[in-house]
C-alpha cells in the first residue's frame, strides 16, 4: 500500500477561496457572488482585492443565481457561494430554469456540505445535493476531496464552459494530493494500485478510504483505491478496468447512498459490467446535530466502515 505523506490540516472551503483569489488576479472576467457568507465561504480576499467584481446579494440565494445568469449572458464568469444547503435545495428552481436549461456559464460554489458541517444539525447539513444537481442535464458535478484538490478544481473549473456544482466543506482534513497534482474535470485520479478489491471515493472519504487502504493492507487484501472528484461526468473508463481486475467495488460517500456516487457506479456497472458493490454512504436518513467525528462514526462513514464493505464485497466474488 502506497504511503501518503500529509501536508498538513486545512478546510477545502479555504482551498475554494485561495483558488478563487488566484483567479482574480488573472481572468478579469470572473466574478463572485455571496448570500451573506462571505468569511464562511473565505471569499474575503477576493473581495478585498476586487471590490469591482464582488457582489454581495444578502440572504436572497434565489436572486444571487439569477444575478449570475445575467452575468454570465453578459461574457463574465460568475461564481456564486454559500452553503450547499442554500445553493441547491432552496434555488433549484433558478438553477434549473435560469442555468442548467440554457447552459450558462455559473459556477455554483457550496461549503458546508455534508454531515461533517456538525453542531448545526440536519437542516443544515444536505445529503442530496450530488443527486440534484447531477440529474440536471449540462451540469458538471465536482466534490474534491482535500485544500489542495479544491484549489485546484476552483482554478479549473473557470475554463470550463457550461454549468458547474462544486462541492466542499468545512472541517479541517489531511491534505495528502501533491500541490502540483494536475486537476483534470471527468478523469479519476489513482491513489493506490491493487489486486483484490476497488474502492472509489469522493470528497472527504478519500481520506478515509486511504486509511481503510493500510488496514486492509495489514489484512492481506490489496485494495485499489480511485479518488473520484468528478462525478458527472463520470470516468466510467476508470472504474471498468478496475473492476475488470478486482471483480468487486465499494464506493464511499459523505451523501445519501440514494442518488449519490454509489448510484452512479452501479448504472456504470449494471450497463457495462456487473459485478458486487457495496455502499458506504447515509442510508435514507437526516443527519443531527454533533462533531464531524462523532456524525462520522453513527452514520457508518468511516475507515473502519470502509473495511468492513470491503470485507463483504469480497465474499460475494
Amino acid at each position: 500500500m502506497k504511503k501518503f505523506e500529509v501536508l498538513g490540516n486545512k478546510d477545502t472551503r479555504s482551498g475554494f477561496g485561495d483558488g478563487l483569489t488566484e483567479l482574480g488576479k488573472k481572468n478579469p472576467n470572473v466574478v463572485a457572488l455571496c448570500a451573506d457568507l462571505t468569511g464562511s465561504l473565505k471569499m474575503g480576499d477576493f473581495k478585498n482585492e476586487n471590490p469591482d467584481r464582488f457582489y454581495q446579494t444578502g440572504i436572497a440565494e434565489a436572486n444571487m443565481i439569477g444575478l449570475a445568469a445575467g452575468m454570465a449572458i453578459g461574457g463574465k464568469i460568475p461564481f456564486t457561494g454559500t452553503f450547499a444547503n442554500f445553493s441547491t435545495g432552496r434555488v433549484y428552481d433558478q438553477i434549473r430554469q435560469s442555468v442548467a436549461y440554457s447552459e450558462k456559464n455559473v459556477k455554483i460554489c457550496a461549503s458546508h456540505a455534508g454531515l461533517t458541517l456538525g453542531e448545526d444539525g440536519a437542516t443544515h447539513q444536505i445529503l442530496e445535493d450530488i443527486g440534484m444537481m447531477k440529474m440536471l442535464p449540462h451540469m458538471t458535478v465536482i466534490n474534491p476531496c482535500d485544500y489542495n484538490q479544491t484549489k485546484a478544481a476552483t482554478i479549473a473549473i473557470a475554463e470550463h464552459e457550461g454549468p458547474v456544482y462544486l462541492r466542499f466543506g468545512r472541517p479541517k482534513m489531511p491534505i495528502f494530493i501533491p500541490e502540483d497534482q494536475e486537476f483534470v474535470i471527468g478523469k479519476a485520479l489513482m491513489l493506490n494500485e491493487g489486486t483484490d478489491v476497488t474502492i472509489v471515493a469522493t470528497g472527504h472519504l478519500v481520506w478515509e478510504a486511504v486509511q481503510a487502504g493500510e488496514m486492509l493492507a495489514e489484512k492481506g487484501i490489496s485494495a485499489e483505491i480511485i479518488n473520484i472528484h468528478t462525478i458527472k461526468p463520470l470516468d466510467e473508463e476508470a472504474i471498468l478496468k478496475s473492476v475488470a481486475k478486482t471483480g468487486c467495488i465499494v464506493t464511499a460517500e459523505e451523501h445519501q447512498m440514494n442518488g449519490g456516487l454509489g448510484e452512479s457506479v452501479a448504472q456504470c456497472l449494471v450497463k457495462n459490467k456487473p459485478v458486487p458493490q457495496e455502499f458506504v454512504a447515509v442510508k435514507d436518513t437526516f443527519g443531527e446535530s454533533g462533531t464531524p467525528a462523532q456524525l462520522m462514526e453513527k452514520y457508518g462513514l468511516t475507515k473502519t466502515d470502509i473495511v468492513s464493505a470491503v470485507e463483504k464485497v469480497i465474499s460475494r466474488k
